[in-house]
């Protein structure tokens, strides 16, 4: 079994591209979980907290758009195929557009338990503008990834005195 040691050494090589690789797959896979909160919690104990959430961000952006590009095809096609969607997603994208879509985008991407792929779907489904939900994004995920790249510089030490390592 790989030891706790091999796991740090391997991403503190990597360094900053190991937290963009790590945002960008954790984002791409849609709806399955991905190790990015302890790669980024362990960079950030010998890293910039600062750097690490913009790159992590761009990389997570990046990965977002991913789901917003399934969205956008998925009610696309439903469309194309039967003309009722079109009115469907017309009504959704109102709906969508009552509630402050910038708001929503920005407190789910920066939440780390709120399940963003979901609002990725919806933006893509409802051809919500492509740069602004990019920018947006990027945003709440420099809040998310610095939040815990300062985690780990605050508590990296703790954390491997309370587990013996």
């Amino acid at each position: 079994m790989l030891g706790v040691d091999f796991f740090l050494g391997l991403v503190s090589t990597w360094g900053y591209l190991a937290v963009f690789l790590a945002g960008f797959f954790s984002t791409f896979t849609l709806f399955l979980p991905s190790p990015t909160f302890i790669v980024v919690f362990i960079l950030g104990s010998t890293l910039n907290p600062i750097l690490l959430g913009i790159i992590g961000g761009l990389g997570a952006a990046v990965g977002e758009m991913i789901g917003y590009a399934v969205g956008y095809g998925a009610s696309y096609s439903a469309i194309k195929i039967k003309k009722k969607y079109s009115k469907k997603r017309e009504l959704v994208k109102r709906l969508f557009e009552k509630y402050k879509p910038p708001v929503i985008i920005f407190l789910f991407s920066a939440a780390p338990v709120l399940p963003f792929d979901l609002v990725g779907l919806l933006c893509g489904a409802v051809n919500y503008d492509k740069k602004k939900f990019f920018v947006i994004t990027f945003a709440g995920k420099i809040v998310k990834y610095t939040m815990i790249a300062y985690a780990g510089l605050y508590g990296m030490s703790w954390t491997l005195d309370y587990f013996g390592l």
